[in-house]
């Protein structure tokens, strides 16, 4: 788990580093200004948000092509006609338009959404959940999902990456060209060298900050999308789902571009805990069951 959070985290950076070096190029090599901050903060702005909307605009089409999943138009069999019934049902309870419906082959039990809007989304499940959850519990899985598609999690997760990255890049480079200042005395003149090597590792320092922030969001996002399952499939339906996925301790296998948005994110403890996505499902359970739900 902690493998797989790490990855999440270091993606992040390596894009807010790469950034960093358009950035940098920019000043240097083409005159671009970045000493007044008005400029500096529209041009982090630019790539912040930037790098963020495009991620959100290409998630259902990475989705698909990571997984390779098989997007479901006709079913073939009772299963599949069920779920393309379930989603249907929900879909409309929440006030979205139909997502498009997937399954992918993996083992573990797990399901997740994405998409640009809530009107353009696409709900996929693994295989490994179809064979181990009851249609109940999948039902409950498949209204979490739902939850999140009409919540608006996915861009309200991309905006909130975009305003953090937008501040990662900007307060990195005023405080770099700060401490520059200082160690050489130049303060009127360009950065020098000992620059560029500040705001690389400042990069790295305030993205790990800027992460903890994504998580504990994501974490909230989880218990509303856990309400709002419980409300489209019934409370006990998605307290069973939660206790089922307690017992799922295979390999997560769904791509970094997706996994936040999985409904099993694993264990969630101590310092650990503030870099993942999901809460621990005894957390979850609990909060659940204390939840006044209204049908």
């Amino acid at each position: 788990m902690f493998k797989r959070v790490g990855l999440l985290i270091a993606t992040n950076l390596a894009v807010m580093l790469l950034l960093g070096v358009v950035l940098s190029v920019l000043q240097r090599y083409f005159g671009v200004n970045l000493g007044q901050n008005s400029t500096l903060l529209l041009m982090a702005a630019i790539f912040g948000f930037g790098g963020a909307f495009f991620s959100l605009m290409i998630s259902k089409w990475m989705a698909k092509r990571t997984t390779g999943m098989v997007i479901l138009e006709q079913p073939r069999n009772d299963g599949e006609r069920w779920l393309l019934d379930v989603v249907s049902r929900q879909a409309a309870a929440a006030g979205i338009k139909m997502p498009e419906v997937g399954i992918y082959d993996a083992p573990e039990i797990n399901a997740f959404a994405t998409g640009p809007s809530r009107n353009n989304s696409l709900v996929a499940v693994s295989s490994g959940l179809l064979r181990a959850m009851s249609r109940d519990e999948a039902e409950a899985v498949i209204g979490h999902e739902i939850s999140h598609v009409a919540n608006g999690d996915m861009v309200t997760m991309t905006l909130i990456q975009g305003v953090l990255n937008t501040f990662v890049i900007f307060l990195s480079r005023v405080v770099g060209r700060t401490i520059d200042a200082a160690i050489s005395g130049n303060r009127e003149g360009g950065p020098g060298f000992a620059y560029y090597g500040i705001v690389f590792a400042l990069d790295l320092v305030f993205g790990m900050l800027a992460q903890i922030v994504v998580m504990w969001f994501s974490r909230q996002r989880e218990f509303r999308a856990d309400a709002g399952g419980a409300r489209l499939a019934g409370k006990p339906k998605m307290i069973a789902a939660l206790q089922k996925l307690g017992l799922n301790h295979g390999a997560n296998t769904l791509p970094s571009a997706v996994k936040a948005f999985g409904i099993s994110g694993g264990i969630a403890h101590g310092l650990r805990g503030l870099f993942m996505s999901h809460p621990p499902i005894e957390v979850r359970i609990a909060r659940l069951r204390e939840a006044q739900i209204e049908a």
